[in-house]
């Protein structure tokens, strides 16, 4: 869409004036000269049409067409404002009339004029009203194609019956309606629904007075504002920009229906994505049926609304819970039911809904209460007092549960079943008292314990003149020193077999600090972390690496030796790795030479197993959750070793998955669910291995790499060469053709499985394994999480080999997305 070509040979006119005739080598330009009007032929098409596009960027890009449907097939077309104040577009060598707007006003007139506004709206008004740019006669801005612009209108005026809606092009050659579309749906409380023809793909769910339900995560931003207007006139979505200056406009593509709020970066020369408000899988219309519900965090996603079960348990037990849920009471309809109440939802679909923005909730619960046919209700207006009641009749469909920030719901169920579940509620109550009560015992217990170990502990470390351990006295989450089975160094061992820290011995530093290599009295060599003052990541890192892995034994993990905690210093002692950190290999242009298509198969399969241990062989399941190439140590004989656990998380029992508000991690490792909500679990970190294997097989940094053609990241292109056919191309050039072709696409494909946007897409480690040791078939790949490059630069220096996560670390406390 953004491929055009402009016949033009000057700017003829600012506007049109009745009679005036606009042919194929003339454009109409805004008075500041920031939207051009012409004619144009998009990509490779050798059609015509008249259409609006940026005047002053490099990348021309149309944002309307008149006769998307009608193209003009040679240069012949001239543009007229005819007296009555219609535009008509013709043929010339037949006069032919292949498009013209649609006059909606009633009143007279006299002199028309056609103006395009630097706001990218074409109008036609009287002359000598150039200022009422209010009611014009006729506008662009009430027949959108496939972009919004700010100040545009996506809905309804309910005056004149216009339908303002945004359809996509069918190619980027062809801006002909396609099957996708963004509509307001006015049956029942109006919400924003985005369809293939006509079938829902998404709902915004209805506005809350602050924002859409369905997209919780939404907060101010300093690019634009928005309302959404329902009135007796209009109803409305519009945006506009906060600084003007701003090029953005909202894009429905025309392969995936996705919507695209794209940002102009004026410095990059590019069109940038910077909002997507399909986010996961729950965003998936009906994806639980009607009573059912969505909950990304819990597997399977779909569970029924309490008092309700599903409809085919069978269906249920094999994930398909489309058919959705049945009341387990039916409603005695009267006095005797009640409502539970839900908070943090999407609401559920509004076209079976009635709605009075006046009515006070007291009022609402009452009239719902009143009707038998009324399901639930809701108050439509968060930004005030919570007024304005909506109520749903029938079935309730399309329901997510968010972590936060969601809209509240109150559900009519049976007064039997109202008493089941307070029952329920509070036997579960009694339950979990007699629960802490047992814990708190327990934890009284083991915490004597423990006192009187360390302080036997500490005697006896007296008595022998060994270093004591301070680890106790400043942690708050350890389980006690007897957990920890670590060599404990003395500060005076470290400093001499470092010769007191010289930098002739500094492997290298970052946010954990420098780190040094070493040789004990006996010969053996060793790398000491040395935590800084100045840490990035600092103490709760440092304990937290030691009770990762203090444990742990595996070939392909790196080996803690010990620690040292004396005062302010607080040091590590891992084994020494001769060949240091992957990352300075992989992508160092004469080393990487060395790393022949063997040794790179062999590094892939040990990570693999490495992670395989720490995701269900080890003795707790740990998520490593900063996986990437500088973490990926080798040995004298080049065998890969998995290195730095300072943000790792140890699962317990049948824990999969937790979230947390502070993100850590790299760009371009991270998975999407981990770095726009928070989520990790094992299949995080599979992520995070996918993208290793690619780079691996590539030699070249996902983060930073822009594809001069496409402009996507190392996944992008990965995933577009897949799709062709055409994987070998993504191999290493340095390899040649000295390499295993059929392990390569092997080894891309596990790669592109492990990169799938969606957890529950991606395969296990131990799958993995067997993938890339098999021969039989694979599964096809879906589409990638965050492909689209970026061209975030890789400012950061290499980091220390030894794991430290360098100026990498992404801290987020407060999640937002889509």
């Amino acid at each position: 869409m953004e491929d055009i070509r402009v016949s033009k040979t000057k700017l003829l006119f600012a506007l049109l004036s009745a009679n005036r005739t606009l042919r194929h080598n003339e454009t109409v330009v805004s008075a500041q000269e920031t939207f051009e009007l012409g004619f144009f032929s998009p990509g490779n098409s050798t059609n015509h049409y008249v259409g609006i596009w940026y005047n002053k960027i490099s990348v021309r890009t149309v944002v309307w067409i008149a006769n998307r449907n009608t193209p003009l097939t040679n240069t012949s077309g001239e543009l007229t404002l005819t007296h009555q104040g219609v535009l008509v577009l013709r043929d010339a060598t037949t006069s032919n009339v292949v498009w013209s707007s649609a006059n909606l006003s009633t009143r007279s007139v006299r002199n028309p004029i056609a103006r395009l506004l630097d706001t990218g709206n074409f109008i036609i008004h009287e002359e000598g009203e150039e200022t009422d740019q209010e009611d014009p006669i006729w506008q662009s801005f009430d027949f959108l194609t496939d972009t919004l612009l700010p100040g545009m209108k996506l809905g309804w005026d309910l005056v004149t019956g216009i339908d303002r809606h945004l359809t996509s092009w069918k190619s980027d050659d062809d801006p002909a309606s396609s099957k996708f579309s963004i509509s307001i749906n006015t049956r029942g409380y109006p919400e924003v629904l985005i369809k293939d023809k006509q079938e829902i793909k998404f709902r915004s769910g209805p506005w809350n007075g602050l924002r859409f339900s369905g997209n919780p995560t939404v907060i101010p931003n300093p690019f634009y504002n928005y309302t959404f207007v329902v009135n007796q006139r209009e109803i409305y979505y519009q945006y506009n920009l906060i600084n003007t200056s701003l090029l953005t406009r909202i894009v429905i593509q025309p392969i995936t229906g996705h919507i695209e709020r794209l940002l102009w970066i004026e410095s990059k020369q590019k069109w940038e994505l910077y909002l997507d408000p399909e986010s996961d899988h729950c965003d998936e219309y009906a994806l639980c049926g009607p009573f059912g519900s969505c909950n990304i965090y819990n597997s399977p996603v779909c569970t029924c609304l309490k008092g309700f079960e599903p409809i085919s348990p069978d269906e249920w037990r094999v994930a398909d819970s489309t058919r959705g849920c049945r009341r387990t009471v039916r409603l005695e309809c009267g006095g005797g039911d009640g409502f539970i109440k839900y908070t943090n939802l999407k609401l559920p679909e509004t076209r079976g809904s009635w709605y009075n923005q006046m009515m006070t909730l007291v009022d609402c619960e009452k009239m719902c209460k009143s009707n038998c046919s009324c399901t639930a209700y809701t108050y439509t207006n968060r930004s005030g007092t919570g007024s304005g009641c909506l109520l749903w009749f029938g079935n309730l469909t399309d329901i997510r549960m968010f972590v936060e920030n969601g809209d509240t719901l109150y559900v009519r169920v049976s007064a039997s079943e109202l008493d089941s579940i307070e029952n329920s509620r509070g036997s579960n109550a009694r339950k979990r008292v007699r629960v802490i009560i047992t814990i708190a015992f327990v934890a009284l217990v083991i915490l004597v314990s423990i006192c009187l170990f360390y302080l036997y502990n500490r005697k006896k470390q007296q008595e022998q003149g060994t270093p004591q351990n301070e680890f106790g006295r400043d942690s708050g989450t350890r389980s006690g020193d007897e957990d920890l089975e670590l060599h404990l160094f003395r500060l005076s061992t470290l400093l001499k077999a470092t010769n007191n820290f010289s930098v002739n011995n500094k492997l290298g530093e970052g946010g954990f600090g420098p780190v040094y290599k070493g040789v004990l009295k006996d010969g053996q060599e060793i790398a000491v972390k040395r935590l800084a003052k100045t840490s990035t990541q600092g103490l709760h890192e440092f304990k937290n690496e030691v009770i990762s892995i203090s444990k742990l034994q595996h070939r392909n993990l790196v080996k803690l030796l010990g620690c040292c905690i004396k005062g302010d210093e607080k040091m590590l002692v891992y084994e020494y790795m001769p060949n240091k950190g992957l990352d300075s290999f992989i992508f160092d242009e004469n080393k990487r030479k060395l790393l022949g298509w063997c040794a790179r198969y062999n590094i892939i399969n040990g990570i693999a197993r490495g992670l395989l241990y720490l995701h269900q062989d080890s003795r707790l399941r740990i998520i490593h959750r900063d996986l990437k190439v500088s973490n990926i140590l080798l040995d004298t004989n080049m065998n890969p070793k998995i290195s730095d656990f300072g943000t790792a998380r140890a699962f317990g029992g049948n824990q999969i998955e937790a979230n947390t508000n502070r993100v850590v991690g790299t760009y371009g490792y991270m998975a999407p669910e981990y770095a726009g909500n928070g989520i990790f679990s094992i299949k995080s970190d599979v992520y995070s291995f996918g993208v290793l294997v690619l780079e691996i097989v590539c030699g070249e940094k996902n983060r930073g790499f822009i594809h001069k053609e496409h402009c996507n990241n190392l996944i992008g292109h990965a995933w577009l060469l897949h799709t062709e056919g055409r994987s070998l191309q993504l191999v290493d050039k340095c390899l040649g053709e000295s390499f295993n072709a059929s392990q390569v696409l092997r080894s891309i494909h596990v790669g592109l499985l492990c990169a799938q946007r969606y957890p529950e897409d991606r395969p296990t480690m131990t799958s993995v394994i067997m993938m890339l040791g098999g021969e039989g078939p694979l599964s096809s790949p879906k589409e990638p999480g965050f492909y689209v490059g970026k061209s975030m630069h890789d400012t950061t220096q290499s980091s220390s080999s030894y794991g430290a996560s360098s100026n990498n670390e992404l801290s987020i406390t407060m999640l937002h997305g889509r």
